[in-house]
């Protein structure tokens, strides 16, 4: 298996705290988004939405969706869960995970692309150019703030998103509360589960991957 990752971009550090949990190594080929090299003739046989992550399988298929290479990477190396240890928690790590990508960090992406210079007319991700729209970028601002309180209120009941189990859905949590730094946007000085838990997920060593 070949992994096509980014060093610097949220989306494949999703992959990479998944496979440091996992405790599973794994070939990487780094794609330089800054200079386009995602857009190149090469990747787009690769990947033809031209996004990272990728997860390239010994036959050949390409996993072009973070969640789709997570469930693999799940189910063919199902030591060190991360999707719960039965039906129930796997239900709630895959609903979280979901809300957190929809809610959390495509609140972030939304805002960032329609007022970041660098994404002028790349103001959604692929291969077609869009232009930004000013508006968006405060409305995303204001759903990923908004979002820190659903968070909180979870954590009130849980110790980690999902559950009492680190999950893939912690994973993600976790890169949505760093990109938010991209547009500034702190944790409020109120949400204490929140930041409890924070805390705790920083000291895990794949937090630092």
């Amino acid at each position: 298996m070949k992994f096509y990752d980014c060093s610097t971009a949220p989306s494949p550090r999703r992959v990479r705290m998944f496979l440091a949990e996992k405790k599973l190594d794994m070939e990487t080929v780094q794609i330089d988004l800054r200079n386009g090299e995602q857009f190149s003739d090469a990747f787009r046989a690769i990947n033809p939405d031209c996004t990272v992550p990728v997860l390239e399988l010994d036959d050949g298929t390409c996993l072009t969706e973070v969640f789709a290479i997570c469930q693999y990477l799940e189910d063919e190396f199902p030591a060190h869960s991360m999707f719960g240890r039965n039906a129930i928690e796997a239900a709630l790590a895959t609903q979280w995970n979901i809300k957190i990508e929809q809610q959390g960090l495509g609140a972030i992406a939304e805002s960032i692309r329609n007022y970041a210079s660098g994404f002028k007319g790349r103001a959604l991700t692929g291969p077609t150019d869009y232009e930004q729209i000013p508006a968006l970028a405060e409305r995303g601002r204001r759903r990923a703030a908004e979002f820190f309180r659903t968070l909180d209120a979870q954590l009130a009941r849980h110790t980690f998103i999902a559950g009492e189990q680190f999950t893939i859905a912690d994973i993600t949590a976790m890169v949505f509360t760093d990109f938010a730094a991209w547009i500034k946007l702190e944790l409020p000085d109120d949400a204490h589960n929140l930041r409890r838990w924070k805390t705790l997920v920083a000291e895990r060593p794949s937090a630092s991957v």
